[in-house]
């Protein structure tokens, strides 16, 4: 029995991050009666950190077929996300609420005026335009379920909230101190979903070599990042026994698989390494340390083959001939990793170049083509942009956004085991998966078809 002034919503939506927000505004506006909570005194406290402050609101690449690839092996699930409310509709969504936005380098859109902020309130007009309930310090408890249905949320603080479909938009468990504890998680588990191994993504990553703290601060634009790890002794022998067959008996030892790489830019930090090309990286990196030994390979020089490489050091070896060694490579590196590259080279820094032998010389061009580093650990959630790993895509209907397991559940954005590079590509997927949630959360109520 209902109490007295007791408010049934037709959705609520638990969590006032940008997915979150999205989904319940698109349900307002499609004049649903909608709740909003949120465990924070405001909405968007991650939102505001995107981008550098910048808010990378999505990427300017408008083949879906192209954009699910950023995504991984399980891309496709976004295929159908993408064709309600993709990159055009995110775009037009945000210029027609007043949002001039940008193109920058690598495709990366932004709002014009350079704030994240301009994104957020163009989100808080949204939902009092469509009449959303915000409630702001509210925290989720405890949800209840009878069957295959909710029937409740139980917030902190004791008020029951109940409406006929919920939404879990509560984010990962990256930056914890924006209010992404991995709540939701606990929820969908409990709930009966199963949720895949949580790993830091988009994190940067320490390294066990000294060096790269000696530069810190160094960025390098341009380079090649490739990411090795060991292969097993089941693989090595059998890529030796492959190698005898085809080879007449030959073999050579490939105890290192390639995994993966990246092209553009680095930052060397007083832990180890960041930047782009690192953070892209990362997801499958933390993947591999649990297997065993990472090495990062930097190509310091991707745009010259080995011999080109070469060439040019000895171009530069004889318009420095009479230079030591130690002075001779700033025509060729910046001047800060100079001395890191001698000193990794072996060559004596006080020799003169016209005395440097051939072997040398390649020892030389190899390092700069296979600069090594071994990963020690990734500096974890509290650094990670977004989270690894999530509530199984099996359970959960690419089409609608709604659980195959609790009939009035959808679930939005990073809670769901999806995640994509940096660029934009993950805000898209919050907007893309909130919006339709939103959407066809409303149309359930009165049983209607997309």
């Amino acid at each position: 029995m209902l109490r007295e002034n007791e408010i049934i919503f037709d959705v609520a939506i638990i969590g006032g991050g940008p997915a979150g927000m999205i989904a319940a505004g698109r349900a307002g506006e499609l004049t649903a009666k909608v709740v909003l909570l949120e465990k924070n005194n405001a909405l968007g406290r991650k939102l505001l950190l995107t981008g550098k402050g910048r808010s990378n609101i999505t990427k300017a690449e408008f083949n879906p077929r192209e954009l699910v690839k950023k995504y991984g092996r399980e891309g496709d699930f976004l295929l159908y996300p993408l064709s309600v409310f993709g990159v055009k509709e995110t775009i037009e969504f945000f210029e027609k609420r007043g949002l001039k936005t940008k193109t920058e380098r690598g495709k990366r859109i932004f709002p014009e005026s350079g704030s994240a902020q301009d994104v957020l309130n163009v989100l808080i007009k949204y939902l009092k335009s469509g009449g959303v309930k915000i409630m702001t310090n509210c925290e989720v408890k405890e949800i209840i379920k009878n069957k295959d249905r909710i029937t409740k949320v139980i917030l902190k603080n004791g008020r029951e909230i109940k409406a006929k479909n919920y939404i879990i938009a509560t984010g990962g468990k990256s930056y914890p101190g924006t209010g992404s504890t991995g709540d939701g998680y606990k929820w969908a588990k409990e709930l009966g979903h199963k949720v895949s191994k949580l790993r830091p993504a988009l994190v940067p990553l320490r390294i066990k070599e000294s060096w790269p703290k000696k530069i810190q601060g160094l960025s390098l634009k341009n380079v090649e990042l490739t990411v090795f790890q060991k292969s097993s002794f089941y693989e090595v022998k059998t890529q030796m026994k492959m190698r005898e067959n085809s080879e007449g008996g030959k073999f050579h030892r490939h105890e290192n698989k390639k995994q993966d790489s990246r092209f553009g830019e680095l930052l060397f930090t007083h832990f180890g390494v960041s930047g782009p090309i690192v953070l892209d990286l990362s997801k499958i990196v933390c993947e591999l340390l649990e297997k065993g030994e990472v090495k990062l390979i930097l190509d310091l020089k991707p745009a010259l083959d080995f011999q080109t490489l070469d060439k040019r050091i000895q171009s530069d070896f004889s318009k420095y001939s009479q230079k030591l060694f130690k002075n001779s490579l700033s025509d060729l590196l910046p001047q800060k990793i100079i001395s890191i590259i001698v000193e990794l080279s072996k060559i004596n820094p006080f020799k003169k170049v016209n005395e440097i032998t051939r072997e040398e010389r390649h020892r030389l061009a190899k390092l700069l083509k296979g600069l090594e580093m071994t990963v020690n650990s990734p500096l974890g959630f509290e650094t990670a942009i977004v989270t690894s790993g999530g509530v199984s895509l099996k359970e959960i209907n690419s089409k609608t956004m709604k659980s195959k397991i609790i009939e009035n559940l959808f679930f939005s954005g990073e809670i769901i085991d999806l995640c994509g590079p940096t660029g934009g590509c993950n805000l898209q997927l919050c907007w893309s998966t909130g919006y339709l949630a939103g959407q066809v959360g409303f149309f359930t109520l009165n049983d209607k078809i997309i």
